[in-house]
């Protein structure tokens, strides 16, 4: 039977979570009454998971697991299970158990209004004030960049039309930003409330470098507004540096030579220079992004499916 839903959740060291997710992601999806498939992707965990994944692979026919044949991020993981999927909705939801598994029918029920894709927006975070300030300053700068009207970013707990997922299908990006890819074929997009929980078991595998990437290559892959604000800077300056310059003739003139004013001369050349290493740093994203596309590398590889139809 053809499923009516897909979950889709990307898995990276959480053997202290796997079992305690299924037992309530499981009975969640048996009382919609709805036929389903819950798609796991292990992206090369280097602890319990995989075992764990194929232990429940054996155990409930619904289960799917794809095994990575190495650590290629949670967005390639998602692409990688989106790939497979039958369902008519799908769903993504992470491992970690912070968005609660019982939110999902509230999504569906969104879905079957008429909507393409149904965003989440976390309520009452359980999350450190770093993590929540960096989030919501992610949020607004993102929202400027690319025009996207989505309210949070960082929650994965989503839900996509077929239609829509069989367009992200047929991109190829080398890395990508799939809620704003979605979004960019959404013809009818909605949002709605969740729950947010702690983490129960393990730690978040975002450090700070990585948020950092993976905000990057949000605004680098579906913008180029940072590209022509560093354009408007540089004529900015440019004027006034002309300005400044003509400033100083007259004075010269005027007051006759000096030397008093040589640390300030300084301290803007400093700032000159560092609007240059910015810039060169902004355009390198983007010349980055086209060496990545240009190589044409597989964007993961897939060492075997387990359960299902698929198993070999």
């Amino acid at each position: 039977m053809t499923p009516y839903l897909s979950i889709v959740v990307p898995v990276y060291n959480e053997e202290g979570n796997l079992d305690n997710l299924m037992g309530r992601l499981y009975p969640v999806l048996r009382g919609m009454g709805h036929p389903f498939e819950i798609i796991f992707t292990d992206d090369g965990s280097r602890d319990r998971s995989l075992e764990i994944l194929k232990r429940l692979a054996g155990e409930y026919p619904e289960v799917r697991v794809i095994e990575f044949n190495g650590n290629f991020g949670q967005h390639m993981a998602i692409m990688a299970a989106f790939e497979i999927s039958r369902g008519e909705i799908v769903i993504t939801l992470d491992a970690d158990l912070q968005n609660p598994p019982e939110e999902i029918p509230k999504l569906v029920a969104e879905m079957e209004l008429g909507h393409d894709v149904v965003g989440s927006i976390r309520q009452n975070r359980q999350d450190s004030f770093f993590r929540k300030s960096a989030s919501r300053l992610v949020n607004i700068t993102t929202r400027k960049m690319t025009g996207m009207r989505m309210t949070d970013y960082g929650c994965m707990l989503r839900a996509y039309h077929r239609n829509v997922v069989d367009n992200i299908n047929r991109c190829c990006e080398a890395s990508t930003f799939i809620p704003a890819l979605a979004q960019t074929f959404a013809s009818s997009p909605s949002e709605v409330e969740v729950a947010h929980a702690e983490r129960s078991e393990g730690e978040s595998k975002y450090s700070l470098y990585k948020l950092v990437r993976l905000n990057f290559d949000l605004m680098t892959g579906f913008s180029v507004v940072p590209l022509q604000l560093f354009a408007l800077t540089g004529i900015v300056t440019a004027l006034g540096a002309v300005a400044f310059a003509l400033f100083l003739m007259a004075r010269r003139f005027v007051v006759g030579a000096e030397v008093e004013g040589i640390f300030t001369l300084f301290a803007i050349l400093f700032f000159f220079i560092g609007v240059t290493i910015f810039g060169i740093g902004i355009v390198g994203e983007y010349v980055g992004r086209i060496y990545q596309e240009v190589r044409r590398r597989p964007r993961y590889v897939v060492r075997r499916v387990h359960g299902g139809s698929d198993e070999g």
